[in-house]
């Protein structure tokens, strides 16, 4: 069984990346888990609050579900050209403390996918995470891209994907992920 925990970086409930994520949950099987994981909870990085407090609680539940996991999805907006702030402010939380950085991050295998409106896709997000892979040590997976462009198209309103062209292609960046999860075990 390959378990592949997937992120959406936004906190938008019917937004197209977390609609991306769902309809990855759908290519699942007797021998795919794809689990989901919310960047809901997680405040703002203060290290004044980590010294005070330590980490949050819904930092220390997401590092657990990255540690069960044999894979990470990064399902990524776009906004502003980059990565969305609550997604970078989430890995920053989860990089702390620094010790504790190769075992959750080092070696791990990583996929990056995303939608967006505009019609580029999400490719200066997806390229934008690269240093942030690397410097945690992740083992960034290019076997596939999949960038979603035109977003309001190929979702309806409520984020749900619509479009058979975007699912097949998915379907296809998910097993070719999961082929890979379970090729370098």
């Amino acid at each position: 069984m390959v378990r592949i925990l997937g992120i959406s970086g936004s906190l938008r409930a019917a937004s197209y990346n977390t609609g991306l994520l769902r309809a990855a949950q759908g290519f699942a099987s007797d021998e795919l888990t794809i689990e989901t994981a919310t960047l809901h909870g997680i405040p703002l990085y203060d290290g004044d609050v980590e010294a005070r407090d330590g980490i949050p609680a819904a930092v220390d539940a997401l590092k657990a579900q990255i540690l069960a996991a044999d894979g990470l999805l990064l399902v990524t907006p776009e906004y502003n050209n980059g990565i969305p702030g609550v997604f970078k402010n989430a890995i920053d939380w989860l990089s702390r403390p620094g010790s504790g950085i190769p075992a959750l991050f080092g070696d791990r295998p990583v996929a990056v996918i995303g939608a967006s409106l505009g019609g580029f896709g999400t490719i200066l997000a997806q390229t934008a995470w690269l240093p942030v892979l690397r410097t945690l040590g992740c083992r960034q997976w290019a076997g596939g891209r999949l960038l979603v462009s035109r977003a309001g198209q190929a979702f309806r309103e409520d984020g749900t994907l619509q479009d058979d062209k975007v699912r097949a292609q998915l379907g296809a960046f998910v097993q070719g992920f999961a082929a890979h999860l379970r090729e370098t075990r």
